[in-house]
């Protein structure tokens, strides 16, 4: 078997972010390289093969017959060494490389934030990257290695999920607001009142609360402000503007406080589920392993059930 050079493995890593990637940008970025170097890494692997990988327009790249039958086998060799270089890891019990973990922005911030910053210093190989956003980030185009998620996923054979816990929700304001407004009593008072709607493209979104049988219902409420960022709301329930049905971890202290009121706890006691997701692979990197298991280590108790709260 001829011996497997440098020379013949240059390349090849370009060549498997830009057919992932999708485009020559997007792997650069990824791999953190500039276009023009991807470009001619790729250039040079298809004159050394003989052969073109790409058809590229100005407003496009895909695979060549050659390409795809050439990408295939390049991804599968490319686990394999990843696999190869985990299964040392974790005999070592040193994680090492890069991590990168999405969350939404108030909670990642809140609590992600200081779990990274601990793995950090515990092990100085692991390189920690938290990208904080609350849309729904893809693995592939946003170089993501592990997603925590808020709320049900879809059914999907691509990934893994692990539950991490559940979020209870509370319906609260403040004391001037509702001595103001005075406090509902059930579902139906809710008409009377001014929400404080999380917004995403102008649209608000509906609150999830029980009604007195137990069913659940999606209720649109009146709002004359709205905000993106769950931070904002709570801000904006303590300074009175409205009703905000928010997660009880982002308003506890103000609970206590008694900064905010909850009001009708029956009808809010939704739990939205909160797990931990990553794409499925043959095997489960040991970097990403470590930061799973201290993710279900270390959150706190906030994302027990409510009853547990």
């Amino acid at each position: 078997m001829q011996p497997v050079s440098h020379d013949r493995l240059a390349g090849i890593s370009a060549f498997v972010a830009a057919v992932e990637a999708g485009s020559f940008a997007q792997a650069a970025e990824r791999l953190r390289l500039t276009r023009s170097a991807v470009g001619k890494s790729i250039a040079r692997l298809e004159a050394r093969l003989g052969t073109r990988l790409f058809v590229r327009t100005t407003r496009s790249q895909s695979l060549t017959d050659d390409g795809q039958v050439f990408y295939e086998r390049c991804a599968r060799a490319l686990e394999e060494l990843d696999t190869a270089q985990h299964i040392l890891e974790a005999g070592r019990n040193e994680p090492a490389g890069r991590v990168r973990v999405s969350a939404p922005v108030v909670f990642g911030r809140l609590h992600v934030t200081p779990i990274l910053l601990r793995l950090g210093k515990r092990f100085p190989r692991l390189q920690l990257e938290g990208i904080f956003t609350d849309r729904l980030v893809d693995f592939v185009d946003d170089g993501i290695d592990l997603a925590i998620r808020s709320g049900l996923l879809a059914d999907s054979d691509s990934i893994v999920a692990r539950r991490l816990g559940e979020q209870p929700m509370v319906l609260c304001a403040s004391p001037t607001y509702l001595d103001s407004h005075g406090t509902p009593r059930d579902l139906a008072g809710l008409a009377a009142h001014q929400g404080i709607n999380y917004m995403r493209g102008g649209r608000a979104f509906p609150w999830t609360l029980t009604d007195a049988t137990g069913r659940t219902v999606e209720m649109e409420i009146a709002h004359k402000i709205g905000f993106d960022d769950i931070g904002a709301i709570a801000a904006a329930a303590v300074d009175g503007a409205g009703l905000a049905h928010v997660p009880y971890w982002l308003v506890n202290e103000h609970l206590q406080s008694g900064a905010l009121v909850r009001v009708l706890s029956e009808a809010s006691s939704i739990k939205v589920p909160l797990h931990a997701v990553w794409s499925r692979t043959r095997y489960l990197p040991y970097k990403l392993r470590v930061v799973i298991d201290t993710l279900l280590e270390t959150l706190p108790p906030f994302l027990q059930p409510a009853d547990e709260v």
